[in-house]
């Protein structure tokens, strides 16, 4: 192969990922080359001079660059093998394909493997896959369809590839914001809903003082073409000129502002009429089971959506239901404490505290529920506290492939709480529960379940997941021997209680958060702050950058 060793099947490599961050993708192309056996490590691509350092060290046997907002340098592909994922089908080139493939409303889209040359993305093709493209979002394609579809389309080129120059190519410039905006006036729903799907997540879209991320279509509502005609639970409805559509976050146009909820950006959201709609936490129960669900955007929780999701958990005890089942959404399970309305308080220290209790108060009812079996079904993505409240119901299933982070420490050493000192040493241990959350790794599905993190795992996309935890939700409510499993439940939180009580754990986890937020190391607020604003690394972790570690 031209600019490196040639790759045997099957063949053990060291392989250095070169990224603009550790993300979602990045992060699950980590875990599986790690379980596949090769020596893996990480630079995150912050200059010519430090990716050349990085090769220098690692000497890897080839390089595999997920998510890039620059080129590869020259002295660097010239001489190492170096496999570029690209978001877009064979022959797509350019640094927005799915943002173009959302806002035209492709029907199937794609994943390449590439390999680097002087001209972006027209290197030799390694491997690649297509997919059918559903409505959703950017992020949440990446998250999903791309996610899969670039982890089968690496492993085959680290097998017995076959590259070969693709034929007709097409080059898509960067989208500017001319491209994505929307004119109110002429624009139906279903465009709308484009524009804002092939924005979300970054860079959304401008419109007049503000950027407008999150659109859902809001059934039902109408009103004159661009005004705002309504509120729910932080999000805003703005009329179509057939329609409506909910706006659930919403930032200012200037450097440094926060992405929050749109209620809480735009002025005199508070005299909008409060109608219903696009809801954020739903309930459905059939055959003995309910089914909570909660798709918080980006798995974030509030102070607000903590109490709203706690009250909605209670309700749901007091139905006469065996079994409750926790399914979170699409994208994430959940992420823990929420970053941005934290960082928007007028004083964060203080929001962090409300939120950490709140997510706590939650934790509690699932941790003390008595009356039902509870499951955490992981659909996405599971971080932080959002990993441990998991742990707090019954029984954990996930959906193969999602990536969990069961650690803290990332964000400025923070201590965590959600009763993971109770939690995480039930299920595998306190030695290797303080390994967990000292690692600040990811970890796939199979690694939790070696752990004991998860109960079972089930294949397959969102949709076959809900199938099979459906299925095993109603099996064990109907099992003749529910109430001997429920009397046993109980029996047993009674013993913890015993031998130390909940209120012992809280207590001693908001002692070392507190210091967090109030003590005179200021690493979680700094480390929050860099988070919330996207500031790039200025270099990489030595957990991740092993290559760096000799």
């Amino acid at each position: 192969m031209a600019g490196g060793r040639a790759i045997a099947e099957d063949l053990l490599m060291r392989i250095l990922l070169l990224a603009h961050s550790f993300n979602s993708l990045t992060q699950r192309l980590w875990v599986e080359l790690e379980a596949a056996g090769h020596a893996v490590s990480l630079e995150l691509d912050v200059n010519d001079a430090v990716t050349l350092e990085a090769v220098e060290l690692a000497q890897p046997d080839i390089i595999i660059a997920p998510f890039l907002k620059r080129a590869i340098p020259e002295a660097v592909w010239k001489n190492h093998t170096c496999l570029v994922v690209h978001p877009g089908p064979v022959g797509d080139r350019g640094p927005a394909a799915l943002d173009w493939a959302v806002m035209n409303g492709a029907e199937s889209w794609g994943v390449t493997v590439l390999q680097a040359e002087a001209e972006m993305d027209a290197g030799p093709v390694w491997a690649s896959r297509t997919f059918p493209l559903r409505p959703a979002t950017k992020s949440s394609l990446y998250r999903n369809e791309v996610t899969e579809a670039a982890v089968e389309a690496v492993l085959e080129a680290l097998g017995k590839p076959t590259p070969h120059r693709p034929g007709q190519t097409l080059w898509r410039p960067a989208m500017t914001q001319a491209d994505r905006a929307i004119d109110w006036q002429s624009d139906d729903t279903t465009t709308v809903l484009r524009k804002l799907r092939a924005a979300d997540g970054s860079p959304g879209v401008l419109d007049g003082e503000y950027y407008l991320f999150d659109g859902h279509p809001a059934d039902g509502l109408s009103g004159p073409p661009g005004t705002w005609i309504g509120q729910q639970d932080g999000r805003l409805a703005r009329a179509t000129n057939d329609g409506a559509v909910w706006i659930g976050r919403m930032r200012r146009a200037e450097k440094a502002s926060l992405k929050l909820p749109a209620a809480q950006v735009l002025p005199g959201a508070a005299d909008l009429p409060v109608i219903p709609g696009h809801h954020d936490i739903w309930y459905d129960e059939r055959h003995g089971v309910g089914y909570l669900h909660f798709p918080f955007h980006n798995g974030a929780m509030s102070t607000d959506q903590c109490q709203r999701l706690h009250q909605a958990f209670v309700t749901a005890t007091s139905r006469p239901t065996k079994v409750i089942c926790l399914m979170g959404g699409l994208d994430f399970w959940s992420n823990g404490i929420h970053l941005s309305t934290i960082e928007a308080a007028l004083s964060p220290a203080d929001e962090s505290w409300r939120n950490i209790n709140a997510m706590n108060d939650l934790c509690q009812a699932i941790i003390t529920c008595g009356s039902h079996l509870t499951i955490a079904a992981l659909h996405g993505n599971a971080g932080a506290g959002g990993v441990f409240m998991a742990l707090a119901a019954d029984m954990v299933l996930a959906r193969a492939g999602i990536i969990l982070n069961p650690h803290y420490k990332g964000m400025g050493n923070l201590y965590g709480s959600e009763y993971w000192t109770y939690l995480l040493p039930k299920r595998c241990g306190r030695l290797k529960a303080e390994q967990v959350v000292q690692a600040r790794l990811p970890m796939g599905t199979v690694q939790a379940m070696e752990l004991g993190l998860i109960d079972g795992i089930f294949p397959g996309t969102p949709q076959e997941f809900r199938a099979r935890v459906v299925a095993q939700a109603e099996s064990l409510a109907t099992a003749i021997d529910m109430d001997a499993k429920l009397a046993a439940k109980r029996l047993a939180r009674i013993a913890d209680e015993a031998e130390k009580p909940l209120a012992d754990y809280r207590a001693e986890e908001l002692e070392r958060m507190k210091l967090n937020f109030y003590g005179f190391d200021p690493s979680y607020h700094v480390a929050r702050w860099n988070f919330i604003r996207r500031v790039p690394k200025s270099r990489t972790p030595l957990y991740l950058a092993r290559h760096r570690q000799k």
